[in-house]
């Protein structure tokens, strides 16, 4: 590991190393950092880096586990909907910038921190430990039955009612995108191959619009071409995309190779045909009903235990892209107590908490820090 360095020098050393992969726009990365100092769940969602330095020591023994091609960067905010080739709506996670081989357990205790976080915070309402316990339930029972896509069609109608019910409205939709004034820069070449390859028809015609999205992934260049087609409107986004985090958080060498088709292609999932890795570049099509779901969109009456359940379900779905990882993780959980998530989730959240409070004082010294309960 890197000599431990405290979180505002953590974010020096990997920005820099960020920007020898693709080229960062400072604007954006001073709306991140502004983002990191407002609540500890921004800050969660925004430093996967720094969380990669912090978990082989907090989490020393759930780091031992078997290792699986990993989502990395996930939290109850990574999940979304799209429309796979038969039109019909999937759920499943969202995004995966950050892919690298890493013990299983990494994104289940993420995955459990982030809920943590998000009910001290009101954006859930269930208790720690049961959110642990419906995450590994979803989880375990994925793996027993060698995993399967959720569609939200004939089955997961509780799913799809909560889903549709957040989808946005294509009026709203298409003015928050055309509000964006056009691209006055250049528009690498790579970028705009696939944003015109991953066009319905040839020839559509565009313009152009840098788009600020995400906070994981703020401050990377991000484009969006927009037109109509077959009387209607169309988007497609490309977001570049650099080597896993992972990468600069471990001595040695290790592959840079970017694995996001990778762990799209091998997973149990119902792909999405229009998100495609082009190079450095991930394109993907932009609707109402095709994009990340946030925990505020979604109705205040819900059964969250059955959405944590479907989370940890997807993320086995995940990992069995993995081959023989069904097996190997089975075993190994059986081995651990009951309660190893809730306390590694725990621990990592206690952390989590004292880099926000670090970042929040260093950053904004005269604001009055925010309690955390």
């Amino acid at each position: 590991m890197y000599e431990m360095k405290n979180i505002v020098k953590a974010t020096r050393s990997y920005e820099t190393w960020l920007a020898g992969h693709l080229r960062l726009l400072p604007a954006d990365l001073r709306r991140k950092h502004q983002a990191m100092a407002e609540d500890v769940f921004p800050f969660l969602r925004a430093t996967f880096y720094r969380w990669m330095q912090l978990w082989p020591s907090v989490c020393a023994d759930e780091a031992r586990a078997p290792k699986v091609l990993a989502v990395g960067d996930l939290h109850v905010e990574n999940f979304g909907t799209w429309r796979d080739v038969e039109g019909r709506l999937v759920w499943g996670i969202n995004d995966f910038d950050e892919v690298f081989e890493l013990p299983y357990t990494i994104d289940l205790v993420r995955l459990a921190a982030s809920a943590h976080i998000a009910l001290r915070e009101a954006r859930l309402a269930i208790a720690a430990k049961d959110a642990c316990t419906a995450i590994l339930d979803g989880y375990k029972k994925s793996l027993e039955m060698g995993g399967s896509p959720i569609v939200l069609a004939e089955e997961h109608d509780w799913l799809r009612h909560m889903m549709t019910g957040v989808l946005r409205d294509p009026v709203q939709f298409w003015e928050k995108l055309d509000s964006m004034p056009n691209h006055k820069g250049r528009v690498p070449k790579a970028a705009r191959r696939g944003l015109d390859r991953m066009m319905p028809d040839a020839g559509v015609e565009c313009r152009i619009v840098h788009r600020i999205a995400g906070l994981g992934s703020l401050g990377r260049e991000r484009y969006v071409a927009l037109g109509n087609c077959r009387g209607a409107r169309v988007a497609r986004e490309a977001k570049a995309l650099a080597p896993s985090a992972c990468v600069w958080a471990v001595e040695g060498k290790v592959s840079t190779r970017i694995r996001y088709q990778e762990i799209l292609d091998s997973a149990v999932r119902d792909i999405d045909p229009f998100v495609r890795l082009r190079g450095t570049w991930i394109v993907r099509r932009l609707a109402p009903d095709c994009s990340r779901v946030e925990l505020s969109s979604m109705p205040k009456e819900r059964d969250e235990s059955k959405l944590l359940r479907s989370m940890g379900f997807e993320t086995a779905n995940v990992h069995l892209g993995t081959r023989g990882a069904a097996k190997a993780i089975l075993r190994d959980l059986s081995k651990r107590p009951a309660d190893w998530l809730h306390k590694a989730a725990s621990a990592m959240v206690k952390a989590t908490i004292a880099d926000w409070r670090e970042w929040r004082s260093a950053t904004r010294p005269k604001a009055k820090a925010k309690a955390v309960k």
